[in-house]
């Protein structure tokens, strides 16, 4: 960790993260508004998480990152860009959808490059099973999507087939949501790893 990343945890996760609980999360009370609400699980160093948001000034963003590095980059991009609209866990991804997210109030869930745990003994420890999928489904509102990407082709295959055995969710065929590229996928492709995204939607009751 960067003498600045350390800084910008000291100073400014006070300011732009939310301390983890057990209390469920009251999205108006922490932006103010009204809004579509996306978790994204895993921001990295921040970069395409902090654009995402400026792009979208109308929809609100809490990232979740444990990794120390990633947390004080992605702070001071917060602080840089003055994103009102963007929040940040330091955290267990699936203890916050469990405890902190309230049931049907997601507009959506981004899984950019997702650790794959290449090791055939590890893939126990690979987030997309079939209770991950079950519990977004919870946190997710009707309609709402769920954006995966990854650049292991392995793992791509096992997210598109647990996500598909779901009767909650059903694969979005035709339009791919748009993202700006991330720092492991220009690692992943300079390794000649090919990148798919998969998108799945929250079956309507």
């Amino acid at each position: 960790m960067t003498s600045s990343q350390k800084l910008s945890l000291e100073k400014l996760l006070p300011l732009f993260g939310i301390a983890f609980s057990n209390e469920t999360l009251d999205p108006q009370a922490i932006f103010g508004r009204v809004a579509p609400l996306v978790l994204e699980i895993g921001s990295g160093m921040g970069e395409t998480t902090a654009e995402i948001a400026r792009q979208n000034p109308a929809i609100d963003f809490i990232a979740i990152e444990v990794h120390g590095p990633g947390v004080g980059s992605l702070l001071k991009k917060i602080e840089a860009l003055e994103l009102k609209n963007l929040r940040l866990i330091r955290h267990d991804a699936v203890e916050v959808l469990e405890r902190m997210i309230a049931e049907g109030s997601l507009a959506g869930i981004h899984l950019f490059f997702p650790d794959p745990w290449p090791k055939k003994r590890h893939h126990k420890r690979r987030l997309v099973q079939a209770p991950f999928a079950a519990l977004a489904a919870r946190k997710l509102a009707p309609g709402g999507y769920l954006h995966a990407a990854t650049d292991w082709p392995e793992y791509a295959t096992q997210i598109e087939q647990v996500f598909s055995s779901s009767t909650l969710f059903e694969k979005e065929l035709q339009a791919q949501k748009s993202r700006p590229i991330t720092k492991f996928e220009r690692r992943g492709l300079g390794l000649g790893h090919p990148v798919r995204d998969l998108l799945f939607l929250r079956r309507k009751e």
